[in-house]
């Protein structure tokens, strides 16, 4: 982890504790409840991660969008969502084992469940994790917090 990102997620605690008492639904159901995280939700059901992300957390989860998961070809989406080894890989690279909170995003490398490190940079004020825009900030649940990006990332 680097020092950067290290002490992003010390930060964090105070924050955690404060803004997500107020959510009284976990990652999965918020991103049900959001609706434009469908394709997501359904990936997550077949990779057999939903008992993880309903989990104490915190997580913050860089969630593609349904029109994210649309620019990936039918074809490609099937087949990935038929995998659950290759899909829970994908996954599990779109979450951060901590509550990070736009206000408190820092350019660098943080790193994923998956293992690998995404890539965040803050370009004239436009986050981007990997060469996913960051469209939506801040759906906060009751274990961590969803930032929904316009890609879905590939380890």
């Amino acid at each position: 982890m680097n020092r950067t990102f290290a002490s992003l997620v010390a930060g964090t605690a105070l924050a955690f504790s404060s803004t997500v008492a107020l959510a009284a639904s976990d990652i999965v159901d918020t991103a049900v409840s959001a609706g434009n995280f469908k394709t997501l939700v359904t990936a997550i059901q077949a990779a057999g991660l939903v008992d993880t992300l309903k989990g104490k957390g915190p997580f913050t989860v860089f969630a593609p969008t349904d029109e994210a998961f649309a620019k990936i070809p039918k074809a490609d989406l099937d087949a990935l969502l038929k995998d659950k080894v290759k899909l829970t890989a994908v996954l599990t690279y779109h979450v951060v084992p901590a509550l990070v909170m736009a206000k408190d995003v820092k350019p660098g490398d943080a790193p994923t469940v998956n293992g690998k490190p995404i890539k965040i940079t803050v370009v004239n004020g436009v986050v981007m994790v990997n060469n996913a825009k960051v469209i939506k900030t801040d759906v906060v649940a009751s274990n961590g917090v969803i930032h929904a990006i316009d890609t879905v990332l590939m380890p």
